[in-house]
C-alpha cells in the first residue's frame, strides 16, 4: 500500500485529509501545513476514543498535554504533535515569519514526514505499517486553476487566492527597498480578484477579501469596505473573521467603537478554537482590564501555540514578575525562541546584549550580524542599524569594515526621526575624524581607497 492509504487505515477522515495535504505541498504549501495542523487534531481525537478520554479542553496544545500527563503518549510523539501543531501556525500566517517560498515548501515537506513518523509511532499493528511514500506532485495547482476559472467553484477560486497571496506576502517580506514594497504586487492584485470573485458563496473567501481591501491588494485601500467585509464573515461564523474583528473591538477605530465585552466574546470564541492571534489578544484584553494573571495566561498560551510575539512579550513578563513570579532563565529561554523565529524585538534585544560584552566569540559575533541584519532589512531600525555599524567600525565583531560601517550611518540618517538624528549626527563626525587619522598612517593603496570611499559616503549628504 502506499502512504495515502496507510494513513487511511486510521480513518476514512484522516485519508482524506491527508491526501490533501499532500497534494498542496508543492504549490500550496502554507495549505498543506494547515491541514496537517487539522490532522493533529484528528489523531489526538483518536487516542481518546481509544482509551475513552474526554478532553477538558477544545485547545489542541492543552489536548496533547491532557494526553501526555496520562502518558497516553511517548515523549517523541508529544514533541512531534507540537511540532507539526507550530507548523500548522506558521502555515496559517507564513508571512509574519520571515520565509520564503522555497523555505515554505520544506517546512511542508518535512511536516508530511514528521506526520507520518508520528502516524507510524501511532501504529496499526499486523504489519499495518509496512507502505511506499509516493512522491509528491505538482498537478493540484493546475486542477484547481481549471475549476477556479472553467467552473467558477468558489472553493477553488479561494484556493487559488490563498496561494496566490502567500506568494504576493512572502515576496514583500523579500522585498529590500521601501520603494519595491510600495510598488504593485501582481500576486497579490490576482488573488483579491479569485477572493471577491468566491466571497458571495464561501464565507473564507469573504474574510479574505475583506483583508485585500483593508490592505489594498489592489493598490488602494478601502477601509470602511474591509471592514464590513470582515464583520459579515464573522457573523457567518468564520473564525478567522471572529479573531479580526474582536481585535477591531479591542482596541476601537472608527468603524467599531471600542467594545470590550463584544471583544472579549469574540476573542475567546477563536482562541478556544486554537486561534493563536486570538489568544495572545485575549491576553491583551485582560492586560487592559488589569489583571495581569489572566493576561500572563493567555499570552504564555500563545507562546506555547508558536507565535513570536507572545513569546517575546511573555520573556519580558517573566522577566519583570508580570501576572507571575520572576523567572530569568525561562525569560531568556523565551527571548531566544522567538528570536529564532524572527521576532524583530528580541533579536535586536539579544544582539545589543552581546555586544555589552567584553568579548564575543566567532558565534556570537555571527549571530549579532545576522540578527541586526534581519532587523534592518525586515524592520528598518534605526536602532539595529546603528549598532551594527559601530560595532563594524570598532572591529568588535571580529573585522573593521569602515565602508559598510557608513553606509549604515547614512541610511539611519535616512530613516531616522529628530529624536534620532541627534544621536547619529556627533556618530557621523567621529567616525569621519576616525577615518581621517587612520587616513594619514596607512601605507597600502588598498587600504587609502577604502578610506576615501568611506569617507565620501559620510559627505555624500
Amino acid at each position: 500500500m502506499n502512504d495515502i492509504e496507510f494513513m487511511g487505515q486510521f480513518s476514512q477522515e484522516i485519508g482524506a485529509e491527508y491526501q490533501l495535504a499532500k497534494s498542496y505541498v508543492r504549490e500550496m504549501p502554507s495549505q498543506a501545513l494547515v491541514h496537517l495542523r487539522s490532522l493533529c487534531h484528528c489523531l489526538v481525537k483518536l487516542v481518546a476514543t481509544q482509551h475513552s478520554l474526554t478532553y477538558q479542553s477544545p485547545n489542541l496544545y492543552d489536548r496533547v498535554e491532557q494526553l501526555n500527563a496520562q502518558r497516553l503518549l511517548t515523549p517523541r510523539q508529544t514533541r512531534l504533535l507540537h511540532k507539526l501543531r507550530v507548523l500548522g501556525n506558521k502555515g496559517a500566517h507564513p508571512e509574519k515569519y520571515h520565509l520564503t517560498f522555497a523555505q515554505l515548501v520544506t517546512l511542508a515537506e518535512k511536516g508530511i514526514a514528521d506526520l507520518l513518523t508520528l502516524a507510524e509511532s501511532l501504529g496499526k499493528g499486523s504489519g499495518g505499517n509496512k507502505y511506499l511514500f509516493e512522491p509528491f506532485d505538482e498537478v493540484v495547482g493546475r486542477d484547481l486553476c481549471y475549476r477556479a476559472v472553467m467552473q467558477a467553484d468558489p472553493k477553488a477560486q479561494y484556493l487559488v487566492g490563498m496561494s496566490l497571496k502567500t506568494k504576493g506576502l512572502l515576496q514583500l517580506e523579500q522585498d529590500t527597498s521601501l520603494a519595491d514594497k510600495q510598488k504593485p504586487n501582481a500576486n497579490l492584485q490576482q488573488a483579491a480578484f479569485w477572493f471577491e470573485q468566491a466571497a458571495k458563496f464561501d464565507t473564507k473567501a469573504l474574510f479574505e477579501h475583506g483583508v485585500g481591501l483593508l490592505h489594498g491588494y489592489q493598490g488602494h485601500s478601502r477601509i470602511a469596505e474591509g471592514e464590513k467585509a470582515v464583520a459579515d464573515a464573522a457573523d457567518a461564523g468564520d473564525i478567522e473573521a471572529k479573531a479580526l474583528l474582536g481585535y477591531f473591538l479591542l482596541i476601537g477605530n472608527e468603524r467599531f467603537a471600542q467594545d470590550l465585552t463584544r471583544a472579549f466574546s469574540l476573542l475567546s470564541e477563536a482562541a478556544e478554537q486554537d486561534h493563536v492571534e486570538a489568544m495572545a489578544n485575549l491576553g491583551v484584553y485582560y492586560y487592559q482590564v488589569d489583571d495581569e494573571t489572566q493576561a500572563f495566561h493567555w499570552i504564555n498560551k500563545a507562546a506555547q501555540a508558536g507565535n513570536p510575539h507572545s513569546q517575546y512579550h511573555l520573556a519580558l513578563m517573566l522577566e519583570s514578575g508580570q501576572g507571575c513570579e520572576v523567572h530569568g532563565e525561562q525569560s531568556q529561554y523565551w527571548l531566544n525562541e522567538a528570536a529564532e523565529q524572527g521576532q524583530l524585538d528580541a533579536m535586536l534585544m539579544i544582539a545589543k546584549s552581546l555586544l555589552s560584552k567584553e568579548m564575543l566569540t566567532e558565534v556570537e559575533s555571527k549571530r549579532v550580524q545576522d540578527y541586526l541584519s534581519d532587523v534592518i532589512k525586515y524592520g528598518r531600525s534605526v536602532s539595529a542599524m546603528l549598532e551594527l555599524s559601530v560595532a563594524l567600525a570598532d572591529g568588535v565583531l571580529g573585522k573593521i569594515d569602515i565602508v559598510k560601517a557608513s553606509s549604515l550611518l547614512m541610511t539611519a540618517q535616512d530613516y531616522a526621526k529628530e529624536n534620532e538624528l541627534e544621536v547619529i549626527s556627533p556618530l557621523k563626525q567621529s567616525m569621519l575624524l576616525q577615518i581621517e587619522q587612520v587616513m594619514s598612517l596607512v601605507t597600502s593603496d588598498e587600504e587609502l581607497a577604502t578610506l576615501v570611499q568611506a569617507r565620501e559616503i559620510l559627505q555624500s549628504q
